[in-house]
């Protein structure tokens, strides 16, 4: 219970400002009635295998550069938002921490780039169940022939999914291409 306490408080406080709460002031000026005023030009950085990037403290503005990958020595400013969503999407397989940070950048610079990615997705299914990938990706996906018999199918899925869950540390991308094989080839 009191780690339950101690992350509501976290959370309200890092939130709270969204609904109106002042709590946000007595955190920045370490003082509940905001006498103390921090020092201006402060800028803080974090470095990632792939990405590094600085928050100034002052505008709230964020900036970062990419260190490797397809977009290896570009600002993030200096792309557009398909550029950043193919950049999050490298991330995610190369380097969660830089993923994480993307996304922040993400919502910062476009509000709502969540939204306009799954109505893109929705727009972009085909096949059974919304399916986006072919009956042969499928059967690849599963590690199994074309032609498998069901129990087979699901025996591989229940491995797999076993293996790959994001609960036994896996990761949520390969749990739901897992999940989408599975419907495409028992459809």
């Amino acid at each position: 219970m009191p780690v339950f306490i101690a992350f509501a408080a976290f959370l309200l406080l890092v939130f709270g400002h969204r609904f109106g709460l002042p709590i946000r002031s007595w955190v920045v000026s370490g003082e509940p009635f905001g006498t103390k005023r921090k020092s201006p030009g402060q800028k803080s950085g974090v470095r990632t295998a792939a990405l590094e990037m600085v928050l100034d403290h002052d505008s709230g503005r964020m900036e970062g550069r990419c260190l490797k990958g397809r977009f290896n020595g570009r600002e993030l400013s200096s792309l557009v938002e398909s550029e950043l969503l193919q950049l999050l999407d490298e991330l995610r397989s190369t380097d969660p921490q830089g993923a994480v940070l993307v996304e922040a950048y993400l919502d910062r610079r476009y509000g709502g780039w969540r939204d306009r990615k799954t109505e893109s997705r929705e727009k972009a299914k085909r096949g059974p169940r919304g399916a986006t990938m072919t009956v042969n990706e499928a059967y690849d996906v599963l590690g199994l022939k074309p032609g498998a018999k069901e129990e087979h199918i699901r025996a591989a899925h229940r491995r797999l999914m076993m293996k790959f869950h994001p609960d036994q540390g896996g990761s949520t991308y390969l749990a739901a291409r897992i999940n989408e094989a599975k419907e495409v080839v028992l459809s």
